[in-house]
């Protein structure tokens, strides 16, 4: 194979955003071992499948609809259309594409509810965050948690035939962590959003107060991440374990608004994505050793 298509190859991969997708199936993966009657492993491939292919959608969207903003920031200038590695109109359709294959892979796999749903998340990523919120609103790092959370409602309806209080509170789980975890990056990252014109919270209302807002809701996390074991989805291996990421990820938000500093705010994005990661992998061990 060519370096050329190899290279082509690797673009289109990139416009998925690959590491995203790891955290989508992650996330998507407990609510199936939490049903009743869970699915055969080629069920459950198949539904993460096409629930990591309309993230990925979403994702190459996103990335067409914003070439021009990623090419004034640092951190983004280096992807495939910033760069000119791809022209726009193929990752415009690579991301229609791949959209229509995730609705028909749920369709079949998980049933109407499903499709559905993985349909609304790419059009909510889209419209209701790319287009509209994200470059108009400060809010956009709260909005953009809920199509972030989507995983677990879509792999719950595909197992249930409707959204139970397991895809629910994971879902929740998702949204209320995806704030800190952004804003996190907007500390440290402040001068490439205002470059672009992306009015993310620091930018508008100050560090410090950024901050605090995230103190909030990382101990508004805490219960939320408790639930299931209050709900009997989950027993005291996650118990034990959610306890102590949750103070962990508490921890580093309380030494951001210490030390404020950059690497404090690097330091507390990636110990949310350890904290997510952990969280559901303990989920995963409860329910394997239950």
């Amino acid at each position: 194979m060519s370096e050329t298509v190899i290279g082509t190859v690797r673009g289109y991969l990139e416009l998925t955003k690959p590491r995203i997708l790891l955290l989508v199936l992650f996330t998507g993966l407990p609510v199936l071992w939490m049903a009743a009657s869970a699915p055969s492993p080629l069920l459950s491939v198949a539904i993460l499948g096409g629930t990591a292919l309309a993230a990925a959608s979403a994702n190459a969207l996103n990335c067409y609809i914003e070439r021009d903003r990623d090419r004034l920031m640092e951190r983004t200038r280096t992807r495939p259309l910033p760069a000119a590695r791809l022209r726009p109109g193929s990752a415009l359709a690579f991301g229609v594409v791949v959209g229509a294959v995730a609705a028909a892979v749920l369709l079949v796999s998980g049933g109407t509810l499903a499709a559905g749903l993985g349909v609304a998340s790419i059009l909510f990523y889209v419209f209701v965050y790319t287009i509209w919120m994200k470059p108009r609103s400060s809010w956009n790092a709260v909005v953009g948690g809920a199509a972030g959370a989507a995983a677990p409602l879509i792999a719950d309806a595909a197992v249930h035939g409707t959204v139970t209080a397991a895809g629910g509170l994971l879902f929740a789980i998702i949204f209320l962590w995806q704030p800190p975890h952004v804003w996190a990056i907007a500390l440290y990252r402040k001068e490439d959003y205002r470059r672009a014109g992306i009015p993310m919270l620091p930018n508008v209302i100050g560090d410090e107060a950024t901050r605090w807002r995230m103190l909030w809701y990382t101990l508004a996390l805490v219960p939320v991440t408790l639930a299931p074991v209050a709900l009997g989805l989950l027993g005291p291996v996650y118990l034990v374990a959610a306890l102590v990421l949750d103070a962990w990820f508490c921890w580093s938000i309380v030494r951001l608004l210490v030390e404020r500093t950059d690497a404090a705010a690097r330091k507390a994005f990636h110990v949310s994505l350890g904290h997510l990661f952990a969280l559901f992998l303990a989920m995963l061990v409860d329910l394997a050793v239950r």
